[in-house]
C-alpha cells in the first residue's frame, strides 16, 4: 500500500466519541513511534472539548510530547483541505458503532478499541491511563512493524484487526 503522495508520510486518524483520553493517547504515540513516516491526528463525534488532564499527565511521565493535543470534532477533517487518510482506527467501542463521515481516499480502517480509562475514578484512573496507553503503544508498535509497501490491502485489512484483538482489547474489538 503507497502513501497518499509519494516520499510523505502515512496520515493515520484515531477516533473515539469525546476525544479526551484514547484517541489522544493514539494520536501522541504514533507521532513520536511512527518516526516521521507516520502523521498522526485524533478527533471524536461528540468531542468533550477539553483533552482529559491525566492523558497529558501520563504521556508526559512518559516522555510524549503534547504541545498542540487538543479535542476536536471529527467534521474538522471532513473540509476542503483536510488530511486525507491512509488508515483510520477506532478507539473506542462507541465510535466503531456510530455512523462515521465518507472519508477522502480510500483509509483502510480497523476498531482496536480499549476500554475508557476516564471511567475510572479514584486511586486506579491513573493505572486506566497507563494500560490504555501501554495497550495502544503494543498496537502501534505491530503495525509499525507491518511492510506496508510491500503486502497487499486484504492482508493489511486481516493484520490490522488481528492488531485490534489484542491484550487490552475492549469487548466489541475481540469480536472484530
Amino acid at each position: 500500500m503507497e502513501p497518499t503522495v509519494p516520499d510523505q508520510p502515512y496520515n493515520v486518524l484515531f477516533l473515539c466519541t469525546g476525544n479526551s483520553a484514547r484517541s489522544i493517547l493514539g494520536e501522541a504515540l504514533m507521532n513520536k513511534m511512527g518516526g516521521g513516516r507516520f502523521r498522526a491526528y485524533s478527533a471524536g463525534s461528540q468531542p468533550k472539548g477539553e483533552v482529559h488532564p491525566m492523558s497529558l499527565d501520563v504521556l508526559e511521565s512518559f516522555g510524549y510530547p503534547t504541545d498542540g493535543l487538543h479535542s476536536k470534532n471529527w467534521s474538522e477533517f471532513t473540509k476542503p483541505g483536510a488530511p486525507e487518510f491512509d488508515f483510520i482506527f477506532t478507539v473506542c467501542d462507541n465510535a466503531a458503532g456510530e455512523s462515521c463521515p465518507i472519508w477522502p481516499g480510500k483509509p483502510l480502517t480497523a476498531h482496536w478499541g480499549v476500554e475508557d480509562p476516564a471511567t475510572v475514578e479514584g486511586d486506579g484512573q491513573r493505572q486506566a491511563f497507563v494500560d490504555a496507553l501501554s495497550y495502544l503503544k503494543r498496537r502501534i508498535e505491530l503495525f509499525l512493524m507491518l511492510p506496508l509497501p510491500s503486502i497487499d490491502e486484504m492482508s493489511v485489512r486481516s493484520k490490522l484487526a488481528a492488531i485490534g484483538r489484542e491484550e487490552g482489547a475492549s469487548a466489541k474489538a475481540k469480536e472484530s
